[in-house]
C-alpha cells in the first residue's frame, strides 16, 4: 500500500500494558470511541498492579460508553490479575501466553505481539478478513483463522506486523465494505475485484455497441 507507507494502529497507548487494554476495548467497538475513554482510564489504572487491585464496577464507570461494558469491565479486571500472579505485572511475548489471559483471544494476542514485539503475526478482523477475499490475497476463507493464515504463508514474515495496519486501514477507509473506493486505491491493477468489474463494464459496453 504505497499510499499507505507508514501505516499503524489509530488507538493510542504509550505501554504494551495500555496497547493490551485498548486492543481488547476496541472489540466490536471503533478506535475513535476506545481513545475517548482510556485518557481516563489509564490515568486511574497505569499499572496491571493498579487495574489488579480496581473494582469491577469502578472499571465499568470509565468505559460505559463502548460497547459490552460490563463483560469488558470484567475481563479487563481479571486480566489485570492474572497478568500480575502469573507474569509480574508485564505483558507477555508471545501468542501462547496472551491467549491465557481473561478476554484476550487470538486476535487482540496477534495484534501485541506485531505491535508491540513487532513478531510476524497477523491479526485478522472484519475489515482484513474482507479486504483479503476481495482484492485476491485470500480465496474461499471461511473464517478468520483460515484467513490469517493464507496471508502468513505468502507475506514475508518482517513485513507482517505492517501489512497487517496496512490491509486494516485500507478496509477501513478506501476498501469499504458497501462501496469501495476504488478511484481512490492505488492497487487497482492487483485487485481482483476490481479487475474483474472492470472486465464486466467492458463486456457490457461491447454487447452495447454490437447491438447499436
Amino acid at each position: 500500500m504505497t499510499n499507505m507507507p507508514h501505516a499503524e494502529s489509530e488507538l493510542q497507548y504509550s505501554t504494551p500494558f495500555e496497547l493490551l487494554v485498548a486492543v481488547m476495548l476496541s472489540a466490536q467497538c471503533t478506535d475513535k470511541r476506545v481513545n475517548l475513554v482510556t485518557p481516563a482510564l489509564f490515568s486511574a489504572y497505569p499499572t496491571a498492579e493498579a487495574m489488579a487491585k480496581a473494582g469491577v464496577e469502578q472499571v465499568f464507570h470509565h468505559i460505559r460508553s463502548v460497547s459490552y461494558p460490563n463483560a469488558k469491565a470484567a475481563h479487563l479486571v481479571s486480566m489485570a490479575q492474572r497478568l500480575v500472579s502469573d507474569f509480574g505485572g508485564e505483558v507477555p511475548d508471545t501468542v501462547e501466553k496472551l491467549v491465557t489471559l481473561p478476554g484476550v483471544g487470538r486476535k487482540t494476542a496477534n495484534v501485541v505481539c506485531a505491535v508491540i514485539w513487532q513478531k510476524p503475526t497477523m491479526a485478522v478482523d472484519t475489515h482484513i478478513f474482507r479486504v483479503s477475499e476481495r482484492i485476491g490475497l485470500t480465496t474461499g476463507s471461511r473464517n478468520p483463522l483460515q484467513t490469517e493464515q493464507a496471508l502468513m504463508r505468502i507475506i514475508q514474515p518482517e513485513i507482517i506486523p505492517l501489512a497487517h495496519h496496512w490491509l486494516l486501514l485500507h478496509g477501513r477507509y478506501v476498501c469499504t465494505a458497501r462501496k469501495p473506493q476504488c478511484d481512490q486505491c492505488g492497487i487497482q491493477d492487483a485487485c481482483r475485484y476490481f479487475n474483474k468489474s472492470r472486465s464486466k463494464t467492458t463486456k457490457k459496453q461491447q454487447n452495447t455497441q454490437t447491438f447499436a
